[in-house]
């Protein structure tokens, strides 16, 4: 699995004029599954996630994570994180896990998430999103798991 966070002041996700998801200061994370995915690996993506330091402590160093600042989580589906850009000027889909298997592993994603923290939003799998944040820092990280090399 793949993600993209970003460390935000605020976000928001709007569908069809309405709000769907909307944090104040925390993550924004792109959630895109891939073919071999599995369970397990959401699970991995989302331990690394809830504790990956990235938010300033005292001495303005990243030494804190999500849990321990008590931010937002706003996580988002995006499968084009999955696109394999090495030919061509048209992006190739191949690696995404086909619709169901990525909305199975978000589902199963989102679920462990809120179990494991208190302020979780996300965006709306397949819909036509309109995501705006504002980047802290600005600091953003790619996360993979298995960790293998991007396409």
């Amino acid at each position: 699995m793949i993600a993209l966070l970003q460390r935000v002041s605020q976000a928001c996700v709007v569908v069809d004029g309405a709000i769907v998801g909307q944090i104040a200061r925390g993550l924004l994370v792109f959630l895109c599954a891939e073919r071999n995915d599995t369970e397990a690996d959401a699970d991995s993506l989302l331990s690394k996630l809830l504790s990956y330091r990235v938010f300033p402590d005292e001495s303005g160093k990243m030494n804190r994570s999500l849990a321990d600042i008590g931010g937002g989580l706003l996580v988002v589906p995006q499968f084009t994180l999955a696109a394999d850009t090495r030919s061509g000027t048209r992006p190739s889909f191949t690696p995404a896990a086909p619709p169901e298997k990525g909305r199975a592993l978000f589902d199963h994603f989102v679920a462990g998430a809120v179990e494991r923290h208190p302020q979780v939003q996300t965006g709306q799998f397949g819909a036509d999103m309109k995501v705006s944040l504002t980047n802290d820092g600005p600091v953003t990280f790619w996360l993979r798991i298995p960790n293998t090399p991007a396409v």
